[in-house]
């Protein structure tokens, strides 16, 4: 391709190929079957087919198209197996790949961006990209004092995409919701498009990560790589090698599969409360495992890059998600009842009974009540099967409930978190990050209880 396509009728265009495609491949599988093959051959070509297109038309649009088939793909492991399989490879490449920006267009950019001469910024630049995301594509390169950076171009055009491809997407969302079982696609889009002008904005991404980096300098368990220079449509940040998450998904070990899914729980969590931010892109093609962790070269460090999508939780996560969940697992239907009413999660014109709310939240729970947990996509598939069936009283029930604005990043960022521990298949200690990190889901102890507390140690320390 040689560039990013804007005009609307052009992406329009590509995006109605999508359910027609689907329509068409339909058709054609019919075919197949009268002329005597069979179907489970038949349906797994199908499917192959329709994955290869709906990446090929994802990527290529980049955009607001792009950034849905990332948002999807971290949900792949809700699909069942014989679906799940053909989807896989085509879901996750959007999280690595993407056909590039002509170096022309690349060049253009930092010269608008940077000056004339922006080449005598660098000590090396790489016209080839090393990564393509959404909005924007990274180079690697050398900075004039020796760090080696990461140069993030932004597509020329790329919020008009991003805001024509979501509002495309928002209209075939009862044709795409198949995909995924379980998830609703339309408010997914949604929030999707009322992020789009912060993902643009280069300024506030810069300070996101800076605040991440100062936060995370030294960090045994967590890597940022600080901000070099910042300008409207270039982020020129510290490079960080590593090995994707994408690839400890496909191709990595028990033990890296459970560090990195550990990590990953305790970045979810320790993030907000040390910095007041959420990073709220959690695709595995934002995280790496960086060698040199607390234990030497074979140990490993999570590496967090894009901020450019953060939700700002100036005192952590509420402390109202950590009280609902450990009065869930204490099993007081009565109190988580009345805590959902009062935060707006049940609206005031309907009632349910707070034991089977109780009996709905349990199971989205199973991690948080053991001392670790192995997330797999069977038991992601388990859930998106309760929730998603019609059939499922779960699901009716579900249908009643509500999300209030302010916490649907929050849940949608840590779906996607369980989506990716889900691929990873990595077994966590989850209860061990909730205690350490999530307000409220460890109890305050109250002033008498501290000085008995206190009462009761002293002989044993006199002793």
């Amino acid at each position: 391709m040689s560039d990013l396509p804007r005009k609307a009728v052009t992406r329009t265009a590509k995006l109605a190929a999508l359910p027609l495609g689907f329509a068409g491949r339909a058709t054609w599988g019919l075919g197949k079957r009268i002329v005597g093959e069979s179907a489970e051959l038949v349906g797994r070509e199908l499917q192959q087919r329709t994955a290869e297109q709906l990446f090929k038309v994802l990527g290529e649009l980049k955009g607001g198209a792009m950034k849905f088939g990332q948002a999807l793909s971290v949900f792949e492991s809700a699909l069942p197996e014989e679906i799940a399989g053909p989807y896989r490879a085509a879901l996750t490449k959007l999280q690595e790949a993407a056909p590039p920006m002509p170096t022309r267009t690349v060049h253009a950019v930092l010269e608008e961006q940077l000056g004339e001469n922006w080449q005598e910024l660098f000590l090396e630049f790489e016209d080839k990209p090393s990564a393509a995301a959404s909005i924007g594509q990274v180079h690697r390169g050398v900075w004039s004092d020796g760090r080696e950076v990461a140069v993030k171009v932004q597509y020329p055009g790329a919020g008009e995409a991003l805001l024509s491809d979501l509002n495309q997407l928002s209209r075939f969302a009862r044709l795409l919701g198949p995909l995924i079982p379980g998830v609703d696609i339309k408010p997914l889009i949604s929030e999707l498009r009322d992020r789009v002008s912060e993902e643009l904005d280069y300024g506030l991404e810069a300070q996101a990560q800076h605040a991440h980096a100062e936060e995370f300098a030294g960090d045994p368990d967590v890597v940022v790589p600080d901000v070099v220079h910042q300008c409207d449509q270039v982020l020129i940040t510290e490079w960080m090698d590593g090995v994707p998450l994408s690839e400890v998904i496909s191709d990595g070990t028990q033990e890296q599969r459970d560090r990195a899914g550990q990590l990953l729980a305790r970045f979810l969590f320790s993030g907000p409360a040390r910095t007041g931010l959420l990073h709220a892109d959690p695709h595995p093609g934002n995280f790496r495992l960086v060698p040199g962790g607390p234990e030497g070269e074979d140990d490993w460090h999570l590496g967090v890059l894009d901020f450019g999508t953060v939700d700002r939780l100036p005192g952590g996560l509420p402390a109202t998600i950590g009280s609902s969940l450990r009065m869930t697992l204490d099993g007081e239907a009565d109190a988580v009842y009345e805590l959902l009413c009062a935060e707006g999660f049940v609206k005031e014109s309907i009632e349910l009974d707070p034991d089977a709310v109780l009996d709905y939240l349990l199971p989205i729970i199973e991690p948080a009540q053991v001392e670790e947990f192995t997330f797999t996509r069977g038991w992601m598939r388990s859930q998106a099967t309760r929730i998603g069936d019609p059939r499922s009283p779960a699901y009716q029930l579900g249908k009643q409930l509500n999300l209030p604005p302010a916490y649907l990043l929050i849940h949608r960022v840590t779906l996607s978190t369980i989506g990716v521990l889900c691929q990873l298949g990595s077994t966590v200690r989850l209860r061990e990050e909730l205690e350490e990190w999530l307000p409220g889901f460890v109890p305050e102890e109250s002033p008498e209880e501290v000085l008995e507390d206190g009462l009761e140690e002293k002989p044993a320390a006199e002793a």
